[in-house]
């Protein structure tokens, strides 16, 4: 007797882009628990929102796209960001009855059986003909590695575990990353901390103007390009560079984004350069962003050399039955939603003519 259940596909991740994938399945005639089922590992609707730092409000959020089928209305800005997107990912998946599983964590995705698809959970087995992986990125912050960085005698802690600037009261804080989450960093905290340093890899580029449509175009063009080639995606950020309002132009007057190149090495003390300058610091904080959790997919050896998965669309090259929701180009919460879409519609024609030629 085999101990798994059976379905046509499974979901995994309940963020923006697997409840996307759940709301067009079960639009298209996909029923939830007997055609599909929704597997998340965190313990209540949100996604990796219901992670965040209270002081990031949803006034601060930006480019939060609604869901399909249910705009988000009437939010409060000064409430926490956490607060408020979990409130709505619970009613979002009440109101289209998504039957989300969890906690349930996935530990493997494995061959199966007749063609079929085996995920391995710690709530049991699944077999399943496709599979939408929407996992996201939280749950695998980068930390680059700097000599003598187990020496520090500090704090040492990454964006995901951030919790907020009255920590940082009267400590001397150094700021790694040129990203978003850096500079939102830096200009909460200088209020707050002793002193404050910002280092970066790269020189920082900031953008004049909006964020036009084609602008946003283009830069999904460019990650695309490089998850066609099998390379670990980028964030859209990185190739947009980061937005120059009045609250950006005032830190950078203020001396708060005054970006120093990298450190070189680590001391117990704090950080120094191969020039010979040295900083104390209290705290270091690495703002250098996530890398996509896709480990349970390794059975099925999906990775090319350049050490990402090769994708066309939402489908993984090396095996049409995995796609992948919110990877890459479908990062942010309006790409999600499109690819939610163009997954289903692939799974479905993948599905009929299997069934055609059975």
């Amino acid at each position: 007797m085999n101990n798994f259940r059976e379905v046509e596909v499974v979901v995994i991740g309940a963020g923006q882009a697997g409840l996307s994938s759940a709301y067009h399945l079960r639009r298209t005639g996909f029923e939830p628990e007997r055609d599909f089922v929704v597997l998340d590992h965190s313990p209540a609707p949100g996604g990796a929102w219901q992670f965040r730092w209270p002081s990031l409000t949803y006034g601060k959020v930006h480019g939060m796209h609604a869901l399909p089928g249910m705009e988000l209305t009437d939010a409060d800005p000064e409430r926490p960001s956490s607060e408020v997107i979990a409130e709505y990912f619970t009613a979002y998946e009440r109101t289209f009855d998504l039957r989300v599983r969890r906690p349930v964590d996935v530990r493997a995705v494995r061959e199966g059986d007749d063609g079929r698809l085996l995920v391995e959970t710690s709530d049991g087995a699944w077999s399943t003909r496709a599979l939408i992986n929407a996992t996201g990125t939280w749950d695998r912050p980068f930390w680059p590695r700097y000599p003598g960085q187990e020496t520090f005698r500090g704090r040492q802690l990454h964006t995901a575990q951030y919790p907020g600037p009255e920590a940082f009261a009267g400590l001397r804080v150094v700021v790694v990353g040129g990203g978003a989450s850096g500079t939102q960093h830096l200009m909460e905290l200088a209020p707050y901390a002793a002193a404050t340093t910002w280092v970066t890899r790269r020189e920082p580029v900031f953008r004049e103007g909006p964020f036009s449509e084609d602008v946003g175009r283009e830069a999904v063009a460019l990650v695309e390009e490089r998850v066609r080639q099998g390379l670990p995606p980028k964030s859209v950020v990185s190739v947009t560079g980061l937005p120059l309002n009045d609250a950006v132009r005032q830190a950078i007057t203020d001396g708060v984004l005054d970006r120093q190149p990298m450190f070189d090495r680590i001391t117990p003390e704090g950080v120094e350069w191969n020039d010979g300058r040295r900083l104390e610091a209290d705290v270091i904080l690495w703002a250098t962003g996530f890398r996509a959790a896709i480990d349970h997919l390794a059975p099925l050896r999906l990775r090319e050399p350049g050490g990402g998965i090769r994708v066309e669309g939402t489908r993984a090259v090396a095996d049409p039955r995995i796609h992948l929701v919110g990877y890459g180009p479908s990062a942010s919460t309006i790409g999600a939603n499109r690819a939610g879409r163009a997954a289903v519609r692939d799974i479905r024609r993948l599905l009929t003519t299997e069934s055609v030629a059975v």
